[in-house]
């Protein structure tokens, strides 16, 4: 197996998108999802989806957004 310093001293030598993919993806092996949070997320915006459709709640365009 290889060594951290060695991993590290040839992942330097990588360009840099290929850096930046490299680290994306050991930050992305480190995201493990949680269900629970997942689902309260999905109640989340389907209330906020039914509260839109019902007109209970005031929205804004992005352009009026992006002016803040």
């Amino acid at each position: 197996m290889l060594s951290f310093q060695s991993i590290f001293e040839n992942a330097l030598k990588l360009k840099p998108l290929e850096r930046t993919q490299l680290v994306e993806g050991l930050l992305n092996s480190l995201e493990k999802p949680d269900e629970e949070i997942d689902r309260a997320w999905k109640q989340e915006a389907l209330k906020r989806y039914e509260a839109y459709k019902e007109n209970r709640i005031r929205v804004k365009d992005l352009d009026e957004v992006m002016k803040r």
